[in-house]
């Protein structure tokens, strides 16, 4: 078996694996960089739907708000390399940016791809050795200090590396397809570091109501959306949200998403309740809806009127919801069903039944337990030499570019101060 010796092994090449390396690299370290996947960035060459969302631009007390779990923990490695500095490292590294409606940071050119090759370009030119196709065994740990890391190569065959450092930036288990199958909990948990359970964090969620077959494809702007955990309201969000065959989608349930998975597996009852007519209190939408009936002729049906003040998608579930039929006259309209549909436009509730898999979720919630970890090194409080970055962890925010810039931030201190902890 090959051996080999390298300053620092980081395993992952995702956003906080290059990042971790190419810093550790600038501060003299000779860097070996081992990838699973037949190239590195493969998430990043995805997110944001193609796009890259690489941060946020709003206020740091702002950002610190968006993070789920672990915002205190977080907070150091965020002040040594925030949204701010990300910027002007990229725009550095020859990317342009661009600052786009609630403070989204994208390429200029729309390409996650442009995001991903900087970093490798990086990388490179700082002299970090690249091995993709690199399948990683184990963490080698003798008298709890990091001594080495056992692989298997392209070609199948194994090879040890000699290392006092180890940075291990695996990701989560969300998108497996690139390569985050959830393998660091594995390896950190070998050398003695607790695991949180993980769950899929930013996921659509599905729903029992029998009627959502008719509101698939239905998009929704500008409503407000509740979520009910056992009928208490546990958070609230406006923006947009889909209907669609795999459930519900869309910015608005991805936000409430890690409260509603945490929820389902307490076997809670889970609900979303959502204003359709945020703009109107109820007095004005009742107002409207007699306004309605009174200019229309009596010969129509109930569902050319709810067509006249909804989207045809939600005709049949209002009309189910007020005890009505859409195809009957309008005079079945009565006063008491006028009332029911005020309550139901303001309050349109759906049962949460399940939320989808680790396939199409955005991030892991749970991860390395983070009192294991020093938040001012992202080293191991139990393992001398071996440290954390990224989604590995229990740490995971809002979308918007919250979760990258987690990554970015943990990946620059891993590789800075295992560096400072390897010269004292």
């Amino acid at each position: 078996m090959e051996l080999k010796e390298y300053d620092v092994v980081v395993i992952g090449g995702g956003a906080a694996g290059l990042m971790a390396a190419g810093t550790a690299a600038i501060n003299g370290k000779r860097v070996l960089l081992l990838e699973k996947m037949e190239k590195t960035g493969r998430k990043v060459r995805i997110t944001g739907k193609g796009r890259c969302n690489l941060t946020n631009m709003c206020t740091d007390e702002e950002f610190m708000a968006k993070i789920q779990n672990g915002a205190g923990f977080f907070n150091f490695a965020y002040t040594q390399f925030n949204n701010r500095a990300l910027v002007r490292f990229m725009e550095r590294k020859g990317v342009a940016l661009e600052t786009e409606r609630g403070g989204r940071v994208y390429p200029k050119s729309g390409k996650a791809w442009d995001i991903a090759q900087a970093l490798v370009d990086w990388c490179r030119e700082e002299g970090v050795m690249v091995e993709c196709n690199a399948t990683v065994e184990s963490v080698d740990v003798i008298f709890d200090k990091v001594r080495s890391v056992t692989y298997r190569n392209a070609r199948g065959f194994r090879r040890k590396v000699e290392t006092p450092a180890v940075i291990l930036a695996t990701g989560g288990a969300s998108y497996p397809a690139t390569g985050s199958t959830g393998d660091g909990y594995k390896m950190a948990h070998s050398v003695g570091h607790t695991i949180v359970p993980i769950r899929p964090s930013l996921v659509p969620l599905e729903t029992s109501y029998s009627e959502a077959k008719f509101m698939a494809g239905l998009l929704l702007k500008n409503v407000q959306v509740e979520l009910l955990v056992d009928g208490e309201v546990v958070q609230s969000e406006f923006g947009e949200m889909l209907f669609s065959k795999r459930g519900l989608e869309g910015a608005v349930i991805l936000r409430l998403s890690r409260k509603a998975v945490d929820a389902l597996i307490d076997d809670k009852r889970v609900e979303i309740e959502i204003d359709l007519k945020h703009a109107m209190d109820n007095d004005e939408l009742r107002s409207r809806i007699e306004r309605e009936i009174a200019e229309q002729p009596a010969t129509l049906t109930v569902g050319e009127l709810l067509r006249k003040i909804m989207p045809r998608e939600l005709v049949v579930p209002m009309a189910k919801a007020i005890g009505a039929h859409a195809k009957h006259s309008m005079g079945e309209l009565k006063e008491e069903k006028i009332t029911r549909l005020v309550d139901a436009l303001k309050h349109f509730r759906l049962p949460v039944s399940d939320y989808r898999p680790f396939e199409e979720a955005v991030v892991t919630a749970g991860g390395v337990e983070l009192s294991e970890i020093d938040p001012h090194t992202l080293q191991s409080l139990k393992v001398k030499g071996l440290y954390f970055a990224g989604e590995l962890m229990d740490i995971d925010a809002n979308t918007g570019g919250y979760n990258l810039q987690i990554a970015f931030s943990t990946g620059r201190l891993a590789g800075q101060m295992r560096a400072s902890e390897q010269e004292n």
